[in-house]
């Protein structure tokens, strides 16, 4: 999913089945993403990886994105298990 809002462009949820992995979709859904967001104006795309995954880091280095000197927090409003 990529979206733009007027400030930034965001790349959200980008996953390939692992049958399908090491074939270029990926890279390919992302070229795209930028292509249309380049498109819409957008002047730079953000997107969070967790920390520990480390494959999906070297991923988007390789495509050029690098690490922002920023913080990211997040509130959850609900829990992902309803018992708690």
């Amino acid at each position: 999913m990529a979206g733009y809002e007027g400030h930034r462009g965001w790349l959200n949820y980008l996953a390939v089945d692992p049958k399908h992995q090491q074939h270029g979709l990926a890279r390919a859904i992302v070229m795209e993403a930028e292509r249309l967001l380049r498109k819409a104006g957008c002047p730079k795309i953000n997107l969070h990886i967790r920390t520990s995954n480390y494959g999906v880091v070297e991923f988007y280095q390789r495509l050029g994105y690098s690490m922002d000197d920023v913080v990211s927090m997040g509130k959850r409003l609900e829990h992902d298990d309803k018992a708690a």
